[in-house]
């Protein structure tokens, strides 16, 4: 007697079942740590500004020879995000972010070390581009681990936290040097640093690496292809434009700013933290917001930004009303700045790590542009600097118009 075949056996109902949702990463806690690195990491590039005279004195310098080791960062930083990119599509986002931030922990703490200024130049060159690591690593990791339904706050609130490390870590590097001196600032930095390795590990989720015939160089291959799409490469210059404008319209208080603020340092700081609750309320109001399609957006925040340094520059001497001016510029670009990130995503869903690097390295390479601005316009005034950056983000709006018309034609 043969044995039954398969073809034989009774059928049974197969019913398909539905696809099992991903294993969404806990959206507080990562956002938590995503945002507390922002902030630490980004602020590496800050904190040289609230420590150029001691940096310079130490050094036998001047402060303005000095500044170029907040340049030779930024510039290290953005060209960084190009590699970093790639390799968070390939090998993932964690394993990207804990090894850039062992070795950024080394890179911070031999800046510390530096006997002159060219040895410190160098040294923030290296910190640059470890340090670049994180900001596309984490961005692709919020796109891909945390819940459509969460991600926009997500995304509002590690943005905020790397605009609010401009004021933060300035603020912090000034109360250390003062107590300690400028070495200490690093070491500090690069123990937090090291700190932060570990909750990287517990807490983010392990993305497997995606096994493609290319290998790594498909997932450089995917920069090229992203340049050749018009409207992203606009967002990108949109991003650049805004950017710039942010740090130049700063970078104007400390050295061109109006009566009753130019020359004081103490009311320069106190004039930087008076933004500081427009990036706290960005993320609280983050649902709000979330109703507006992205590029909308990004549109509809570039427009309050001119508007508010516009009127700006008209204000002269009235200290609160400025203060309210930039309370506002800063929430605009605030609310700009994961807006940009969404539409990013959305356009290059599978290279998004690529497509981040790219918006992170356009959005340093304007943050790094930004002093110069205001450096070559000085003979303007603070009025006269501030009208030229609303005139540039005119350019802005002009550059973003692309994206908000596909969202329409979709």
């Amino acid at each position: 007697m043969s044995l039954p075949t398969t073809s034989s056996r009774p059928s049974i109902p197969v019913t398909s079942a539905p696809e099992e949702p991903p294993a969404w990463a806990p959206a507080a806690a990562t956002i938590a740590l995503l945002t507390t690195l922002g902030v630490l990491v980004v602020g590496q590039m800050y904190t040289v500004l609230a420590m150029l005279r001691p940096m310079a004195d130490s050094w036998a310098t001047t402060s303005g020879q000095v500044t170029w080791t907040a340049t030779a960062f930024g510039f290290a930083y953005a060209t960084g995000f190009l590699v970093a990119g790639p390799l968070a599509d390939r090998y993932g986002s964690r394993a990207v972010i804990s090894v850039g931030l062992v070795a950024a922990t080394i890179a911070t703490a031999a800046v510390s070390a530096a006997p002159h200024l060219a040895w410190g130049i160098a040294l923030r060159v290296v910190q640059g581009l470890t340090a670049a690591t994180f900001t596309p690593a984490a961005f692709a990791y919020v796109a891909h681990h945390i819940a459509p339904r969460r991600r926009g706050i997500a995304l509002t609130c590690v943005t905020s936290g790397m605009l609010a490390a401009a004021v933060l870590m300035q603020i912090g590097a000034q109360a250390v040097e003062a107590a300690l001196g400028w070495r200490a600032v690093f070491l500090l930095s690069a123990g937090l640093i090291a700190l932060g390795v570990l909750p990287v590990r517990r807490i983010l989720h392990r993305t497997p690496r995606r096994q493609t015939s290319g290998g790594l160089l498909q997932a450089f291959a995917a920069m090229p292809r992203l340049l050749r799409r018009p409207r992203l490469v606009a967002l990108y210059a949109s991003t650049m434009t805004l950017m710039a404008a942010f740090i130049a319209v700063y970078t104007a208080v400390a050295i061109a700013g109006p009566p009753g603020i130019a020359g004081r340092s103490a009311a320069i700081m106190t004039l930087r933290a008076s933004a500081l609750p427009a990036m706290v309320a960005i993320p609280l109001l983050a649902s709000v917001l979330q109703r507006f399609p992205a590029p909308l957006r990004i549109v509809l925040a570039i427009a309050v930004a001119a508007v508010t340094v516009a009127a700006g520059s008209l204000l002269g001497g009235h200290t609160l009303l400025l203060a309210l001016a930039l309370l506002l510029f800063v929430a605009a670009v605030a609310a700009a700045a994961p807006a940009v990130v969404e539409t990013v995503n959305a356009t290059a869903p599978h290279a998004c790590g690529a497509a981040v690097a790219l918006y992170a390295c356009s959005m340093f390479i304007g943050a790094s542009l930004g002093p110069q601005l205001a450096g070559a316009l000085t003979a303007q005034g603070f009025g006269g600097i501030l009208r030229i950056v609303a005139a540039a983000l005119l350019l802005g709006i002009v550059l973003a118009l692309p994206t908000l018309r596909r969202q329409r034609s979709e």
